[in-house]
């Protein structure tokens, strides 16, 4: 599995848009990621395809975060992204886990609610998370506890006749 940059991700998120007219190729679900400490998850769901985000964190209030989940036009690929809308989230994640049903991950790159001079989107050190077949997860010890956006592409087991 490789990690890939956010410009090379964004051309192979645009391609999952189909003419309109189309069985429903995408789809955004919005969700409060609560502090507390408690376990939550958010789900969306696209056809056979599912993508969950499961979750811990501390610190301030809820904050509005969105997951959106899309179909390539042949059906191949799958893409789960969750993020918060206003960039920068104030809370601390003392775990999450994001898991695709039905699809197998090629890409992954979390990000982190940290600013570096001139960039909204810093990328999460390799040794922050682990990527698995169908999950992407913390690694224990090694996250700090900053995220603000993950990006996942997946291929699906669509097989051609």
């Amino acid at each position: 599995m490789a990690r890939v940059g956010c410009a090379l991700l964004a051309v192979i998120l645009i391609s999952f848009v189909r003419s309109s007219g189309a069985a429903e190729s995408s789809r955004t679900g919005e969700f409060d990621v609560r502090p507390g400490g408690l376990v939550h998850s958010h789900s969306e769901t696209l056809g056979e395809y599912a993508c969950t985000f499961t979750y811990a964190s501390q610190g301030g209030t809820n904050e509005r975060w969105h997951m959106s989940v899309g179909i390539s036009e042949d059906s191949k690929l799958f893409s789960c992204s969750v993020w918060r809308p206003q960039g920068k989230s104030y809370l601390f994640f003392t775990q999450f886990k994001a898991e695709v049903t039905n699809a197998k991950i090629e890409f992954a790159n979390g990000f982190s609610q940290a600013a570096v001079e001139g960039r909204s989107d810093v990328p999460l050190k390799e040794d922050e998370y682990v990527i698995g077949e169908n999950t992407v997860t913390h690694k224990d010890g090694s996250f700090k506890s900053e995220l603000s956006k993950l990006l996942i592409v997946a291929r699906t087991r669509h097989d051609e006749l």
